[in-house]
């Protein structure tokens, strides 16, 4: 019982080591991947649209529809206002969190 008390106390904890700027980037962005996710979709259909010689006027109205949601739009101001300080971060750990996080986003929303 003591060796795993020990064992726990020495592994290093991944969320512990991050910054809290980053926890909260991290946590806002997860807050976020839904719609991040659909924006992604309508950009992909708004370019397919276009190139084909189709009207995209339904696609950027759900978009900017999207960009409207008070709720979003409060998370995406304090994303921005995180992002600067979070890229320099003197925490290795930050960036290499972050990074995961988005990568993973990005293939379940595929």
């Amino acid at each position: 019982m003591i060796r795993l008390l020990v064992l726990l106390l020495v592994l290093p904890i991944p969320a512990f080591a991050l910054s809290s700027d980053a926890r909260e980037f991290m946590r806002i962005a997860g807050e976020l991947e839904a719609v991040h996710c659909e924006k992604r979709k309508l950009r992909r259909e708004i370019a397919l649209a276009e190139v084909q010689g189709h009207s995209a006027k339904a696609l950027k109205q759900r978009f900017a529809r999207l960009d409207r949601d008070p709720k979003t739009a409060k998370l995406e101001r304090r994303l921005a206002q995180l992002e600067p300080r979070v890229s320099k971060s003197p925490d290795p750990e930050d960036l290499t969190a972050i990074s995961r996080q988005q990568r993973e986003a990005f293939y379940r929303c595929e």
